[in-house]
């Protein structure tokens, strides 16, 4: 998803690079949960998510505020019919790599 997300943002396609961006940093926080506590929650509480995150850990909690900044942008990629802009999705993009580097390096440890 964080390459979809890249290559979205390189064709200017702002919305679809924010929503698999999103996609991508939801899964970066289920596999460092998945790592350092033994599960993940699955819900669509966006709250839930960022907080599930910062209570697995020293790193979980340094990526949340990223997560929750992540996840704002949801609700206007994915169910508005307002697109994003290049700025947003620049954003979005850069915040998805930071968690997709933290799972990257939770997971590898």
């Amino acid at each position: 998803f964080l390459e979809a997300a890249q290559v979205n943002d390189e064709y200017e396609l702002f919305s679809a690079a924010v929503s698999n961006a999103v996609t991508s940093g939801i899964n970066s926080k289920d596999a460092i949960c998945l790592k350092l506590t033994g599960r993940t929650g699955r819900a669509d509480d966006h709250a839930a998510a960022a907080a599930e995150l910062k209570a697995s850990g020293p790193v979980g909690a340094g990526l949340a505020p990223t997560l929750r900044r992540l996840l704002g942008m949801k609700p206007k990629a994915q169910y508005q019919s307002k697109k994003m802009t290049g700025k947003e999705s620049v954003s979005a993009v850069g915040w998805a790599q930071r968690l997709y580097d933290g799972a990257e390096r939770v997971v590898n440890s």
